[in-house]
């Protein structure tokens, strides 16, 4: 049996294992809940005209995966519905920490790395939003702000409103609407996300 035949590239093997130790790993990054909402604006039509009402989303909170995925459960609980509305029926309270909604997405770590404090990019993200057994796409303009170098601030780049005829037409969100006396909303309800990534 003849001897295999030696490496003829050792050095360069060598070379590549140094550059792959030498690459910084990818950052992973969570948002912080304290620091991290939507803000809605529902226009209730009441017979008197339309009533322009304030609800926040709050305690936003997800970690995304090495190559940016983000995964966003949105549930009842985290809203100030509940507060409002007091105690709640009983076939309603169970659902408080049930997702209404579930937004998945993915932004670039890599750029986030890149910025340097005080800087800012925009990026259009595809958001995959899963409710009520039915999945819609969106984008979503986003613009990302370095506040530090482990903390990274996330706005919506421009104006963003959701369908009030689709949100009427969720059956929970419309028994939720109905509960705070909401029997018609307008066709748009205007929404601004102000949220805290942290670097782990």
């Amino acid at each position: 049996m003849r001897p295999s035949p030696p490496c003829r590239f050792p050095a360069l093997g060598t070379a590549l294992f140094a550059l792959l130790l030498a690459l910084p790993a990818a950052a992973a990054w969570e948002l912080d809940p304290e620091r991290s909402r939507v803000a809605a604006t529902v226009v209730q039509i009441a017979p008197t005209g339309p009533i322009a009402h304030q609800h926040e989303v709050r305690r936003l909170a997800g970690t995304a995966e090495a190559d940016g995925t983000l995964r966003l459960p949105l549930r009842l609980a985290q809203s100030d519905v509940v507060e409002r509305m007091g105690p709640l029926p009983p076939w309603l309270s169970g659902l408080t920490e049930h997702p209404l909604a579930t937004v998945t997405t993915r932004f670039p770590p890599q750029r986030l790395e890149a910025l340097a404090v005080g800087e800012s990019l925009v990026e259009v993200l595809e958001l995959s939003v899963q409710s009520g057994g039915t999945t819609h796409h969106e984008p979503l303009a986003v613009r990302f702000t370095r506040e530090a170098p482990g903390r990274v601030r996330v706005s919506n780049a421009e104006r963003v409103a959701l369908d009030g005829r689709e949100l009427m037409a969720n059956p929970t969100l419309r028994s939720v609407l109905l509960l705070l006396g909401y029997e018609q909303i307008g066709d748009e309800v205007p929404v601004l996300l102000d949220a805290v990534l942290l670097r782990r």
